[in-house]
């Protein structure tokens, strides 16, 4: 039996052969992202331990032993350095210091990213060099006045050793000399970001307080034991520090790596999971067909004394050796893969570091598994149904598929599971939370599962009247394609399904980003009145200075700040935002509903919007209980309710609530309202008033708009990119199909030719059974698509308020045209074949 299986293969070499593509582009899209995660990570650990080569222990401040009371205050300074430097075992002591320093680029913008803008100071050793920092042109910095770059950053600025470098760290504009670049292997920089590095007074200066450090990194002689040195130095500083092993921080920042290649990977494999998905209805299809075309063969094998189990065996080993031949090329393929998704991703801004390929034994055991039990699994079912043919039908005239067998059953179970999938998507829409969620996700696969179990039901309305509709422009070949198409509604259902998950997937994320796009659009936009925001393009806000220089310049009529702290009030987070209440109303439109804002002043009152006084039971003259992050607590009163606001939060509070249990007082934002006629160029005299500072962020609320919506669309284009693949699946499906269904009708084509039916005709009547093919799998799956969008869109307004259903109708129809277009070049080979077979030979088949 295993040599009929290897000559059944061998035989239906053609036949198999998009079978075969179908399993090797989801192996492919499989082993590419395990191989690509497994790179990726070990680029990123590369880097690290290059960093922490000569790392034995790593003291910082903070997150020590708990203090008993005895331990006075102490900051990581000269002191610990000394302490540290006299332990036996250690072989010098490097302090550090590290802070945010924006480096400004030619067009005075940050060179480096809000969360990779690097300030760092060059603590050289013995031999005058700091090894984290090689020098590749000029020498270290060694006053005030001096800046040492990497190369990165250096091209970036444009600026050359013994020129000027524009940066801020905190503050005004600073400008120093270039007198070295240098490389580094810090993951910040290559992730896109910046690095700076000054001497460590100005470093101190710059980023702290004279004589102290953010880490003290220890190198030990040979031969110690680190984690003996580790736990000398925790006993010889006080409690408040922190004092950990170079293997310690080497396996957290490994650990930190699995977990941020982990989320790729599950999204790829997702994705990979969905193609092999889509596969398995093909491959299901084309056993299904290949079985019913050698039902006479099969026959003659158990009248000679098969048995039924090696019927299925025989089957099951066809299918593993074409799941492990097609898998073996899709490994292949997916090197090809993990080559082009660092670049895929880095397009979108990902900064993923550079790095060999790493092929690991589980990448490619997995991929080869994948193929072969999927394969295996798909033609299960099929095997089966071999296994049922009698030996009597050996003595037919010819392989003649089998009567078609009742659907009542298949319809029954279809129904029960589109029912309750309708129905937990229908309850999902009764949450306001995301407490739903768990019921969305099984209703989205019931429902889909569902339709795919019914689509031989659904297939036989659509097929009558698209049938009508071609056989008034084609005639005799539109009835053809219709009958041929209905004549087996499970291999048509089959066939359409493979389609249909694609484009419900396609259409449920384009509805779902499309309507997010529009709620992002509309945020602020009927709230907001001022011309533009003043931002940070650090994480660590404005000084309150800046609000003020703003509001004194020439054409600007109003300069808000806004200044945000956190708190809970009932156990629940809740935001504050603290502004002058008395100019807030010229930048922004708000409507209050009962008391008055000018009662929001000092520290006893507050205004709240109606939404959260809603959920917290409050009203004018209520109290809100608040619970600052510092341990403090406050009462005030409200005095005021809002309205709704896009711009503010839900509370609002005088400066004078707030401060006090702020770390640093800064302001999140200033919201700028130029003079009548006074808006142009008012974006570049802001950025002269701070002379091209790159901190200061200037955006109008378009930009705001567009910079809220604009992570939508590269995210939405990357899934149309791996969904692309399912639907190339889908259409090697059509293809397959088709194919195969050709060669089952020779005899009926060669003698519809034969009573004169044209070549043209012939073509005709196979492409327009592929376009409804296609056609049906299309409607199905963006119906199906736009109601799980709809029912799937109730939970995102809990968290977004301004999410309104949109359906895209222009990029609806564009989908509909794609499938037509499938349906028709899929038949492009089939139809060839078709007109291409000879008449009297096809009339002899057997």
């Amino acid at each position: 039996m295993f040599r009929t299986a290897l000559r059944n293969l061998l035989a239906h070499k053609t036949r198999l052969m998009m079978t075969a593509l179908a399993v090797l582009l989801g192996t492919a899209f499989v082993s590419g992202t395990l191989i690509f995660s497994d790179s990726v990570g070990s680029a990123f650990r590369n880097k690290m331990s290059r960093s922490l080569d000569d790392v034995a222990v790593s003291v910082t401040e903070g997150g020590g032993r708990p203090s008993t009371g005895k331990d006075k205050p102490e900051k990581l300074g000269d002191r610990a350095v000394e302490t540290v430097r006299a332990l036996p075992g250690v072989a010098s002591v490097r302090p550090s210091v590290e802070g945010v320093a924006m480096i400004a680029d030619r067009h005075n913008n940050p060179t480096g990213g809000e969360w990779g803008s690097a300030g760092v100071n060059y603590a050289p050793g013995k031999d005058g060099k700091d090894s984290r920092y090689p020098l590749v042109k000029g020498r270290a910095p060694a006053a005030e006045g001096e800046i040492a770059l990497d190369e990165r950053t250096a091209g970036k600025t444009g600026a050359k050793i013994g020129g000027t470098v524009r940066m801020a760290v905190d503050g005004p504009v600073l400008e120093k000399k270039l007198v070295g670049i240098v490389r580094t292997d810090n993951p910040r920089v290559s992730a896109g970001g910046s690095l700076a590095v000054f001497d460590t007074a100005t470093a101190q200066k710059l980023f702290g307080k004279p004589g102290e450090f953010s880490e003290l990194v220890v190198s030990a002689t040979p031969g110690t034991d680190k984690d003996k040195l580790t736990a000398e130095v925790r006993k010889a500083l006080p409690a408040t520090f922190e004092a950990q092993s170079g293997a310690k921080l080497a396996a957290e920042q490994s650990r930190m790596i699995d977990e941020q290649t982990r989320s790729i990977r599950t999204t790829f494999l997702v994705f990979a999971g969905i193609s092999l998905f889509v596969g398995v209805f093909i491959i299901a299809n084309t056993f299904t067909m290949l079985i019913a075309q050698r039902t006479r063969e099969i026959a003659l094998l158990r009248a000679v004394g098969a048995s039924r189990r090696q019927v299925v065996r025989s089957v099951l080993v066809e299918a593993g050796l074409l799941g492990l031949i097609a898998s073996a090329l899709g490994l292949g393929l997916g090197l090809g893969v993990a080559v082009l998704l660092p670049e895929l991703l880095n397009a979108n801004g990902a900064h993923l570091p550079d790095g060999p390929l790493v092929i690991k034994a589980p990448a490619v055991l997995s991929a080869l598994a994948v193929g072969v039990v999927v394969t295996v699994l798909a033609a299960w079912l099929p095997s089966r149904k071999a296994a049922r043919i009698a030996p009597v039908e050996a003595l037919s005239s010819g392989d003649q598929p089998p009567a078609p067998r009742s659907l009542v059953v298949r319809n029954s179970i279809g129904a029960v599971l589109t029912a309750l999938g309708v129905a937990s998507l229908l309850y999902t829409t009764t949450f306001r939370d995301r407490s739903g969620l768990t019921y969305a996700m099984a209703g989205s696969a019931l429902t889909l599962t569902g339709v795919i179990v019914l689509a031989p039901l659904l297939s036989r309305p659509f097929v009558r009247l698209f049938g009508k509709l071609t056989a008034r422009f084609s005639g005799v070949s539109g009835k053809l394609a219709k009958e041929n198409a209905l004549r087996n509604p499970r291999r048509t259902a089959a066939t359409a399904s493979a389609l249909m998950i694609g484009l419900t997937l396609i259409t449920g994320l384009t509805v779902s980003a499309v309507s997010a796009n529009e709620g992002v659009g509309r945020m602020g936009k009927k709230d907001l009145t001022a011309d533009y925001q003043v931002k940070s393009s650090s994480y660590m806000g404005l000084a309150p200075e800046v609000g003020k220089k703003l509001a004194a310049q020439p054409g600007i009529a109003a300069a808000v700040p806004l200044r945000m702290s956190g708190f809970q009030s009932d156990g629940q987070p809740s935001l504050a935002v603290a502004t002058d209440l008395s100019s807030i109303t010229k930048v922004t439109y708000l409507h209050v509903t009962s008391g008055s804002l000018a009662d929001v002043r000092g520290t006893g009152a507050v205004a709240v919007s109606e939404s959260y006084a809603k959920k917290h039971g409050l009203k004018a003259g209520s109290t809100l209980p608040m619970e600052f992050y510092d341990g403090k607590q406050a009462a005030p009163k409200v005095v005021a309710v809002h309205a709704d606001n896009d711009v503010l939060s839900d509370v609002l509070a005088a400066p004078a609530l707030v401060d006090p249990h702020m770390e640093k007082v800064r302001d999140d934002s200033v919201l700028v309202r130029a003079e009548r006629g006074a808006a142009t160029g008012l974006r570049e005299k802001i950025k002269d008033a701070f002379g091209g500072n790159p901190l200061i962020k200037v955006e109008s609320p378009e930009e705001l708009r567009r910079a809220e919506s604009g992570n939508i669309d590269p995210i939405l284009n990357l899934a149309y990119g791996l969904l692309g693949m399912a639907v190339v699946i889908a259409v090697l499906g059509v293809v397959n199909t088709l194919a195969m269904s050709v060669f089952e009708r020779t005899r009926e084509i060669g003698m519809l030719r034969a009573i004169g039916l044209a070549r043209r005709e012939v073509k005709l009547m196979v492409r327009l059974e592929s376009v409804m093919i296609a056609m049906f799998g299309a409607v199905l799956g963006v119906g199906t698509g736009i109601f799980v969008a709809w029912a799937g869109g109730h939970l995102l307004r809990s968290s977004f308020p301004q999410y309104e259903m949109v359906v895209p109708w222009a990029r609806i129809a564009v989908f509909l045209l794609l499938a037509l277009a499938v349906g028709v070049l899929a038949a492009v080979w089939p139809a060839r074949r078709a007109a291409k077979l000879n008449m009297l030979e096809s009339i002899g088949a057997q």
